[in-house]
């Protein structure tokens, strides 16, 4: 088992994610798990659903190999033209 000086720390929505998971986007279909942040590999546009709300809210531009700092349920894949996503957890 590997060491985790962090193991008796409760998680929050600001600490470092915990999991990580490839984001296919889909317009019908929320994650698993709820996100915290969400990696853009490529300068693009993504449609992010967040965790309270119902309808994706589109971000245009998004620079590639940033950090999109939004708890989310959902990336739509109407209006998103991002790839490599990975999902923080």
């Amino acid at each position: 088992m590997i060491g985790d000086p962090f193991r008796k720390t409760a998680d929050s929505p600001i600490a470092p994610a915990e999991a990580c998971f490839a984001i296919v986007p889909n317009d019908s279909a929320d994650f698993a798990q709820a996100t915290k942040a969400r990696y853009v590999g490529l300068t693009s546009d993504i449609a992010v659903v967040p965790f309270q709300g119902d309808a994706p809210i589109l971000f245009a531009n998004v620079a590639g190999g940033s950090i999109l700092p939004v708890r989310a349920r959902a990336v739509h894949a109407t209006g998103t033209t991002a790839d490599q996503i990975v999902g923080l957890a």
